[in-house]
């Protein structure tokens, strides 16, 4: 199991999102742990990619209702992996089967993207999520919101 954590005062982990909350709830009280860290390049950096990609998420669900009943995790992670794809970050390779060619989205973790293209990403997703995401998007608070995103995107 892999749970993106923040280090808070005191030494006390926190996961980086709430949707990870139910997967450390099934950890028994008590029980002991093994686990592997990993700190990321640029943790605001990285935090940044994150939140742009689940407020992308957020607006999209509630554009496309009827999937209250699905995993959460499960469908962020495919949001997130499609919108990567979307902004031209992918590998491609032949499906042997069918002999299609597939794009995978390319790894964001610490030892496969610096900060130089995890930077180059996020303005790339930016740019997918206008035209994907927000494209037909009217409402005020929404467009508010996204020019936050762009305001801080050269600070890092």
């Amino acid at each position: 199991m892999k749970i993106p954590m923040i280090k808070n005062a005191g030494g006390i982990l926190c996961p980086a999102d709430d949707m990870y909350l139910d997967k450390l709830k099934r950890l028994e009280n008590g029980g002991l742990y093994e686990i592997e860290l990993k700190k990321v390049n640029n943790p605001r950096l990285h935090r940044k990619l994150f939140a742009f990609f689940k407020f992308c998420f957020d607006h999209w669900t509630t554009e496309n209702s009827g999937l209250e009943f699905a995993d959460e995790v499960k469908q962020f992670n495919h949001f997130r992996k499609r919108l990567t794809i979307l902004a031209g970050f992918f590998d491609e390779y032949v499906d042997f089967d069918t002999g299609e060619i597939s794009r995978e989205a390319q790894s964001l973790k610490f030892d496969e993207m610096d900060d130089i293209e995890r930077g180059e990403c996020l303005s790339a997703v930016i740019n997918a999520a206008l035209k994907h995401v927000f494209g037909n998007t009217t409402d005020e608070n929404v467009i508010n919101q996204l020019y936050a995103f762009f305001r801080g995107e050269d600070e890092n």
